[in-house]
């Protein structure tokens, strides 16, 4: 396929593009393979530089011999653009619509992304899951690194090396592989050096209507446990949930089969519920005549607060049970790719001073997100507008996003980073001009060789001209857990997220500009004052 057989029209004059909070400008319009370009007249300045893949719906309105497009983006932005012309208005829609929903992976932006500043393959080596490994190595003999997965062979949507219990050989987890559901067995995700508990994840055992056994997965599990250890199996559905599950072949671990191990649910929606209270927040957001105690009673009844609040809550019940409860906790749901990553990645954040730097972040979304196997392609595909309904779609990974800005509000200086960053990888998740989270697990990466063939999104960050952009300047290493409160008052809407293009935001900026200067104003005269010998 040729890009070039997708756009019909590639240019047009005499457009008029409009934005919230932004004065209209009138210019040349541009398609490219994966850009909309508008240069403004008659100054030629350029005024919009859209990544054609950040498209979400496309709603065109023709009148007479013009017509109006109507962009809704993935990022929620809204941009109108009045063009001259009926058909030239349908063929510029009709082009967007093709380029926007390209299905090759290898026809995506990243695969031709070639900043100056950087070299290919730089960067991915930044934020390997095994550094984390080996720091795990020297705190406990219990768990080593197995490569029993690295031809992908026992787990399409696993890494190639992950770390399980050092007393088990690897064709015991190979065997105990098959009881779960694609292949996803227990494996570590943390380990809390406080008192050498341990957090697991995996999918869920293919148990089925006849409660069938599998004896490499017992022992898998019971080697997860010290002697005398008590272990929490927190499965993110409802005991009715998991129940109707074995029908289907699914199930639970047995109370008889899985001695030392208690079963606590917390069910967590994901899938349509989580996609459609997502976009009733956001047609809520973006209507402007909705008067202040319909807006309350519509954004209690989008339930996006009470996600929130449900993962929180099923996250700090993971901690707790690993921080005072002294117990190893599995987690997982059905598929382990969703929710399952949500709660263990939470938890570490909430345990973790470590996960709370920028660079221990990045690490914690590379281990627990990306090598995880969170199927970013599948489920980032379509954002909040978009007209097709799909079944795979659903905004996890932003529910996780809105979490950890939850956690930086509470404990405004416990993390060193700040709301841009978490609204970047908003951004890259759902279109990008690099590689880090393209397709769905490590393996189709290597397919479509995305480490040999685009740039990080790390790379990038690492930059100094970007990474302070990222940082949080009041940020104080706290070694400390820290506990979110979960009532409701303590919950907030994320405005920076979902108010970001309808609100002004220059004076926040500003403020949060002046915020910087101040910190490293005071930082820089207490570096003179310590650099100044003391008088006689």
């Amino acid at each position: 396929m040729e890009f070039s057989e997708l756009i019909k029209t590639a240019t047009v004059e005499d457009v008029l593009l409009s934005r919230q909070g932004l004065p209209s400008v009138r210019g040349t319009l541009c398609i490219t393979s994966h850009h909309l370009l508008l240069s403004s007249c008659p100054r030629g300045e350029l005024e919009l530089w859209l990544l054609i893949r950040n498209v979400d719906a496309v709603e065109k309105r023709v009148c007479g011999s013009s017509g109006t497009i109507t962009l809704r983006c993935k990022d929620l932005q809204v941009l109108q653009l009045e063009i001259p012309g009926m058909e030239q208005c349908l063929n510029i829609a009709s082009s967007i619509e093709a380029l926007s929903s390209v299905d090759s992976v290898m026809m995506l932006y990243p695969f031709f992304h070639r900043p100056p500043s950087l070299q290919l393959q730089q960067g991915w080596h930044l934020r390997v899951p095994e550094r984390h490994f080996q720091r795990v190595a020297s705190q406990t003999s219990r768990w080593r690194l197995s490569t029993v997965n690295s031809d992908f062979s026992a787990c399409p949507s696993y890494p190639p090396a992950v770390m399980v219990p050092a007393a088990v050989a690897d064709d015991t987890v190979a065997r105990a592989a098959r009881f779960r559901q694609g292949g996803r067995f227990p494996v570590l995700s943390y380990f809390h050096p406080k008192n050498g508990t341990a957090l697991l994840r995996s999918s869920q055992p293919l148990t089925g209507p006849n409660r069938r056994r599998s004896r490499e997965d017992e022992q898998l599990l019971g080697a997860m446990l010290a002697p005398g250890e008590r272990g929490f199996v927190l499965d993110t559905r409802s005991a009715q949930a998991a129940k109707q599950a074995r029908i289907s072949g699914g199930g639970t671990e047995h109370k008889s089969a899985y001695p030392g191990w208690r079963r606590l649910h917390r069910a967590l929606d994901r899938g349509r519920v989580l996609q459609d209270s997502f976009s009733r927040l956001v047609e809520l957001c973006s209507d402007p005549a909705v008067t202040m105690e319909r807006w309350l009673g519509r954004l209690d009844s989008s339930r996006w607060l009470s996600h929130v609040k449900a993962a929180l809550s099923t996250a700090c019940l993971a901690a707790q049970c690993l921080d005072r409860e002294g117990g190893t906790v599995l987690v997982h749901g059905a598929e382990g790719t969703d929710t399952t990553l949500l709660v263990t990645a939470l938890a570490q954040l909430i345990l973790d001073p470590a996960c709370r730097t920028l660079e221990g972040f990045q690490g914690l979304l590379e281990r627990e997100w990306i090598q995880a196997g969170h199927p970013f392609q599948l489920r980032c595909a379509r954002s909040a507008s978009s007209h097709a309904r799909g079944k795979q779609e659903a905004p996890v990974f932003l529910l996780f996003l809105d979490c950890v800005w939850q956690l930086s509000r509470q404990f405004p200086l416990s993390l060193e980073f700040g709301e841009q960053l978490l609204l970047t990888l908003f951004d890259n998740a759902y279109a990008s001009a690099y590689g880090t989270f393209l397709c769905n697990n490590e393996r189709e990466r290597s397919l479509c060789k995305v480490k040999e063939s685009t740039h990080s999104l790390w790379a990038w960050l690492e930059q100094p001209e970007e990474k302070h952009k990222y940082l949080n300047p009041l940020y104080s290493h706290n070694p400390l857990v820290i506990w979110p409160s979960v009532e409701p008052q303590s919950i907030q809407l994320w405005q920076g997220f979902f108010l970001r293009w309808v609100r002004p935001s220059q004076h926040l900026d500003e403020a949060w500009g002046q915020i910087q200067r101040l910190v490293q104003g005071s930082s820089s005269s207490l570096h003179r004052e310590k650099a100044e010998p003391a008088p006689p």
